[in-house]
């Protein structure tokens, strides 16, 4: 039996050849794009519903978005946790089964959302239920950045590591935009009571029923973990196998350094990223009066554009490197965060230009951020090394963000925000300039 047999059995029953590159990075990345779709669903369209789980509080109009809000803050400190154990099972089992087990998650918890009652027909049960189908989710997300990140480099060939990275956020945008599109179009096809009684829930439904498409694509993905498929070539025995994984806080034990690399690598562009792809349309019309149906549509124009710069992003770093692009990110963002945010009105094309202006700057980062951080650990640790403290910087700065944001509002310090996110690209900057150039290394298996 040649040594490519077992990889292909493990691929799928048919016994075919192993899939190519392209058919890899295809698996991965549509697979992602249904996860996010259902993630992003809640924030696009939190306006529509907050009114309908959390009461209003004493005649202030903010309570019940700022509660919808926080409930988005919550589902992200699940992302630690999901980081650490789905993490650990693409360590230990393999990219492959992680991501299925991601995916699952993740549609259970669309349906939960889609099926949510009213605090008007079951009180205090509402919220329990959305928190509950957060919690799940955030799971879901947590494991699924570090899965499929690891999985992305690992399927790549020689210099293209930074491409395949790209698609990361590809696939994430491509997410975003089917569900800012689902959002956009059900308000346009529906009134501003019917999107509030029921219309929001349409979105949460479609979301569960692509996770099982999702699913189904990813059957076709091959294993890439270097020990999984060493294990399955010499038919070690399960016993052999077992005693040879990694323990759960192996990544953290071992290599403590990196994961706090990890943490400041992630802090400015995830308080960017939330920013600017998330949560600005809400801030528009909480700071500026904009319209809810044509901030809907400007996030929608401004995610294509965005999608459209990352594999260019990927692929120059491949050429010079992922330090001068990490570092072009920081900076800019730094110097221009406040004044762009300043320079949102309630007119169309500030909105747009703003939100295109911070696309461009952000992809210095979201263009390399898989590769960079596949990169710092070691194949045997990989998935959950990243995933830890990755999700659990992203909780802190990037699922607070829309939270912050409105309550800086709430508190008269609307001015506050685009500081506070300027501090944090500051910092990013300076650990930036401390990290080694390894877009022209191995990878380390």
């Amino acid at each position: 039996m040649s040594s490519a047999e077992p990889i292909a059995e493990d691929r799928a029953p048919r016994g075919d050849r192993p899939p190519s590159q392209l058919r890899q990075l295809a698996a991965a990345s549509i697979g992602n794009a249904v996860e996010w779709y259902d993630w992003y669903a809640y924030s696009f369209l939190a306006v529509y519903f907050a009114d309908q789980v959390f009461p209003k509080g004493a005649g202030n109009s903010l309570v019940p978005l700022l509660s919808t809000f926080a409930v988005f803050a919550v589902g992200f400190f699940m992302r630690p946790v999901g980081g650490l154990l789905m993490g650990a099972v693409a360590d230990r089992r393999g990219r492959r089964a992680a991501l299925t087990l991601t995916i699952l998650l993740m549609g259970g918890g669309s349906l939960l959302v889609a099926l949510t009652p009213t605090y008007t027909a079951t009180g205090v049960l509402a919220p329990v239920v959305l928190v509950v189908a957060r919690l799940v989710q955030g799971l879901s997300v947590g494991g699924e950045f570090a899965a499929s990140t690891t999985f992305l480099v690992e399927s790549a060939g020689p210099g293209r590591r930074g491409l395949f990275s790209s698609f990361q956020y590809v696939s994430t945008t491509i997410g975003q935009l089917l569900a800012s599109g689902t959002g956009a179009l059900l308000a346009t096809l529906l009134t501003e009571r019917q999107m509030g009684q029921w219309g929001w829930r349409i979105a949460f439904l479609i979301g569960a029923l692509l996770s099982l498409i999702g699913l189904w694509i990813r059957r076709g993905a091959r294993e890439t973990l270097p020990q999984a498929l060493d294990s399955a070539r010499a038919n070690t025995p399960a016993a052999a196998q077992r005693a040879d994984r990694p323990g759960l806080f192996e990544g953290l034990r071992r290599y403590p350094r990196q994961s706090l690399l990890i943490c400041g690598i992630t802090a400015g562009g995830t308080i960017a990223y939330y920013t600017w792809t998330t949560y600005l349309p809400t801030y528009a019309q909480v700071n500026a009066g904009f319209d809810k149906g044509d901030s809907l549509t400007v996030g929608t124009l401004s995610l294509v554009f965005f999608a459209l710069l990352q594999p260019l992003g990927g692929m120059l770093s491949d050429r010079v490197g992922r330090k001068p692009l990490l570092l072009a990110f920081a900076l800019g963002f730094t110097v221009l965060a406040v004044p762009l945010l300043h320079l949102v009105t309630d007119a169309f094309l500030s909105l747009l230009l703003v939100q295109c202006a911070g696309m461009v700057l952000l992809t210095g980062y979201t263009a390399v951020a898989a590769a960079v951080n596949a990169e710092v650990f070691p194949a045997r640790v990989r998935a959950a090394g990243i995933g830890f403290p990755y999700s659990f910087t992203v909780a802190l700065f990037g699922g607070t963000a829309p939270y912050v944001g409105t309550w800086f509002e709430q508190a008269g310090h609307p001015g506050l925000f685009p500081w506070y996110v300027a501090v944090l690209c500051l910092i990013s900057f300076g650990v930036y300039l401390t990290l080694p150039e390894t877009a022209h290394r191995e990878l380390e298996r």
